[in-house]
């Protein structure tokens, strides 16, 4: 009786663990048979004219589902890059479509964004998506650097530094003939005596209070991690006590004002619009002398006539 009763109970225990492992295998079963789409590439991350590929999974319950492919971009607009069993015009000939995936032959920075697999079950009773984030790194492009010429001591400069190619954005870096400027000037026994601030994101340089030690040639640089950095051409800022370059700009403008003012006043004399008044504008005496027959020899009459 021992032995059958330890064999009941061997018995007991092995039907429990095939309980539980039946009850794993359901619950797998219906976490897999429960309408799901994913993707195990969330975000994709490519040079520009590279290729790229952005997967999409959905579970066997869908059937034959529909699938369709939706682009988003970060302004909020949307349209289809797989839509109706073809790919749109826009991607003709650059993207290719397969049931677990989307392919770009080679990519443009045009195709930065959110793309999203969306998946419908056969008569439109399930549906799911899954998002798929691209992304494509462009290098910078030569920056423009905005740099004054000529500036006067103790002011307030700022010079700048734009690219707008470049993704990731770009960030920036000064030099001062051809040398980088450190973010903080106190680091550096060089600009010790410089009071500027340096912003690398928006690619500004910015002096307090210019004094004659902050002339020299500057320049920036911008990079992003995708090819190499790119330097702007140099300029050269002058620091002066005065305004130099504002002084003669002014003489040069007073004199023009003053050249338009006599050749206006010479051609109005030309045109008699000032000068000697017209003669018109004073009285006119008309005197007429009377025939001989009208004067005596004796009496002398007055037969002039003044006609004013």
């Amino acid at each position: 009786m021992a032995v059958n009763r330890g064999w009941l109970i061997y018995c007991r225990q092995q039907a429990s663990n095939w309980a539980l492992v039946l009850a794993l295998l359901a619950k797998q079963v219906l976490v897999t048979e429960s309408f799901t789409v994913t993707t195990d590439t969330p975000q994709v991350i490519v040079k520009e004219g590279a290729a790229a590929d952005l997967h999409c999974q959905y579970s066997a319950d869908f059937g034959q589902p529909r699938v369709e492919w939706k682009y988003f971009r970060a302004d909020g607009s949307n349209w289809y890059v797989y839509y109706d069993g073809k790919i749109t015009d826009n991607y003709k000939d650059r993207v290719e479509f397969s049931n677990r995936a989307l392919h770009f032959k080679k990519t443009v920075p045009a195709d930065d964004g959110n793309y999203f697999c969306q998946v419908t079950g056969e008569g439109g009773s399930h549906a799911g998506e899954a998002k798929v984030t691209l992304v494509v790194q462009v290098p910078p492009d030569a920056p423009h650097a905005a740099i004054p010429t000529s500036v006067t001591t103790g002011s307030e400069v700022t010079l700048r530094c734009m690219e707008s190619v470049g993704q990731p954005p770009s960030t920036f870096k000064w030099l001062r003939d051809n040398v980088f400027m450190p973010e903080d000037p106190k680091s550096n026994q060089a600009y010790v005596n410089s009071s500027y601030t340096i912003d690398p994101k928006a690619g500004t340089l910015n002096f307090n209070s210019v004094s004659k030690s902050d002339s020299g040639e500057y320049a920036c640089q911008a990079s992003n991690g995708v090819g190499n950095p790119v330097t702007s051409s140099a300029v050269r800022m002058e620091v002066s006590d005065s305004n130099v370059g504002g002084i003669v700009a002014g003489v040069i403008v007073a004199l023009l004002i003053l050249a338009f003012i006599g050749i206006g006043l010479w051609f109005a004399y030309r045109k008699g619009y000032v000068g000697s008044k017209q003669a018109s504008n004073k009285p006119k005496v008309i005197y007429s002398q009377p025939p001989p027959d009208e004067m005596d020899d004796g009496d002398f009459k007055q037969k002039s006539s003044f006609v004013v």
